[in-house]
């Protein structure tokens, strides 16, 4: 070849390549004038480089939505997606689902409330279609008719003051290890904690919402996963949390997993029983319900503590317990007076009813009326909560655009029965967390809401906890909010309204 010829081949390439150059930046100025929702369309699906189960997931999928949240129209965003975990070898060890929903044209620097359920083993779809999306599950006229679940728009989304990240703790929901052996690494308190943690953490570093004031929303062992998350966060992530509400949480192991016979554990469940019965006959009243917890606390609690009462004081008394809590007669003195699981069958028996352990004030048909025990299904727990699993598989599907062949665990048994309480659940505590957070955040603030008739985690346990906290300042920092209704507060429209309302004043500051 002759120089001249090379000259000319070398100048064809130059032409050529920058010709494809400025086609390549062409194109990617049309990628970026491109919807959000086709760019999300475009990108490769995440199992392309996953591993295990993993390979199910989707890439995260970003739509935006609107909803009319009073008088006003509030536009979001919504994400549906995954964050990595990885191991000391820089492998994908896990990877954790979350749903965000980021309001546009909010002032800078709006809150963000991280949100999880409890269990544990449960997944976040509870309060997700509960109570703080701006999708709300419609359960039918009572409220309790899973076959009549529908999704509608949630008017009293928490949306209208936080931006909301909701976060299925591995093994729920989508949230999956690559191996299954190593999801058990995570069912622990403080290796759960640590996760939530670090989810949290990669969230905000992820969308630079570090100046956000940082909130964490928990229900049930949700309450006790918020503070120990918000220690780990504070200990390994360097991140403070501004405050933490709770949703009929558990506090102390001690007092929620009581036996029988302890007069403390029977006494902090009383009002709740009694709370059921004021509504069954529809003499609910704020006073009504401050006799009971009155009753509970003296003459109840220093009678079952001490020696059984004989002859006349025998009779009065369990007739007063009798009549209180809607429990017959017979069954209160044949107890002496404590408050047993008996109550599921006992206080409906009459009618052929069971109640509810999560609410007291919900009654069925009992199925298995011959039995002289329950046989432990759960009105609420079984026969209506379940719904939010379907729902939310088919809302992130068909809404969100996150399409997926993986099942959605709302209620993980393998997590539940597999968990490592690190010396029993009577050993749990988070009284201690909550002492420090307060003590040393001064900004630091806790709202915990509780239904008056739940049996699970009884108001009254939550009371004693905080009847115990020292006095630290400022003041006025840790609040109690009691709803009509039992552990799924927001199963109650009305209540549901009015806890949505405190919270936002809550999160205002006033």
């Amino acid at each position: 070849m002759t120089p001249k010829s090379i000259l000319r081949f070398a100048l064809a390439c130059f032409v050529a390549g920058a010709i494809g150059s400025a086609a390549a930046q062409e194109a990617a100025k049309d990628a970026a004038k491109a919807p959000a929702k086709e760019q999300q369309q475009a990108q490769p699906s995440r199992g392309d480089g996953a591993k295990g189960i993993l390979r199910l997931l989707p890439a995260d999928s970003v739509t935006e939505h609107s909803i009319a949240t009073g008088k006003t129209k509030l536009t979001y965003t919504a994400t549906a997606g995954t964050l990595p975990f990885y191991d000391q070898s820089g492998e994908q060890s896990a990877a954790v689902f979350y749903n965000a929903y980021v309001a546009k044209n909010a002032p800078p620097n709006r809150p963000v409330t991280f949100v999880f359920n409890g269990g544990p083993g449960a997944a976040s779809a509870f309060l997700h279609l509960g109570l703080v999306g701006p999708r709300v599950l419609d359960l039918g006229p009572d409220s309790h008719d899973a076959a009549r679940a529908e999704l509608r728009d949630n008017p009293d989304t928490w949306l209208a003051f936080t931006d909301l990240v909701l976060i299925d703790p591995i093994g729920t929901g989508w949230s999956r290890a690559v191996k299954a052996d190593d999801a058990k690494n995570f069912w622990n308190v403080q290796s759960d904690a640590g996760a939530m943690a670090k989810a949290v953490a990669l969230y905000v570093a992820r969308n630079e919402r570090t100046a956000s004031p940082k909130y964490l929303l928990g229900e049930s062992y949700g309450g006790f996963r918020a503070a120990k998350t918000a220690r780990a966060l504070q200990r390994d992530q360097g991140i403070a949390i501004n405050g933490i509400v709770m949703l009929s949480p558990l506090l102390e192991g001690w007092l929620t997993f009581g036996n029988d016979s302890s007069a403390l554990h029977a006494a902090l469940r009383l009002p709740s029983l009694a709370a059921a019965e004021l509504e069954r006959k529809k003499a609910f009243t704020p006073q009504a319900l401050a006799a009971a917890e009155k009753f509970a606390m003296t003459e109840y609690l220093t009678t079952i503590a001490g020696t059984p009462p004989k002859d006349a004081a025998a009779e009065a008394f369990y007739g007063k317990v009798a009549q209180m809590t809607g429990m017959p007669l017979e069954a209160v003195k044949k107890s002496g007076g404590f408050i047993s699981d008996d109550y599921v069958k006992g206080l409906r028996a009459a009618d052929g009813k069971i109640v509810s352990r999560y609410d007291a004030g919900f009654a069925v048909d009992d199925p298995f009326p011959e039995q002289r025990t329950s046989r432990g299904n759960d009105p609420i727990l079984d026969g209506v909560s379940r719904a939010y699993g379907g729902a939310m598989a088919s809302y992130a599907r068909n809404e969100l655009g996150f399409k997926t062949e993986m099942t959605y665990s709302l209620l993980a048994n393998d997590v539940t029965g597999g968990w490592d309480w690190k010396g029993g659940r009577y050993q749990a505590s988070s009284e201690d967390d909550l002492r420090v957070l307060l003590a040393f955040n001064p900004s630091f603030k806790l709202l915990i809401a509780h239904g008056t008739s739940d049996m699970v985690t009884p108001y009254g346990a939550t009371r004693y906890v905080l009847d115990h906290l020292p006095s630290l300042d400022p003041p006025g920092r840790v609040q109690l909010k009691l709803y009509r209704g039992g552990h799924m507060v927001y199963l109650d429209p009305a209540s549901r309204k009015t806890f949505t309302a405190d919270a936002a004043v809550f999160f205002k500051g006033e």
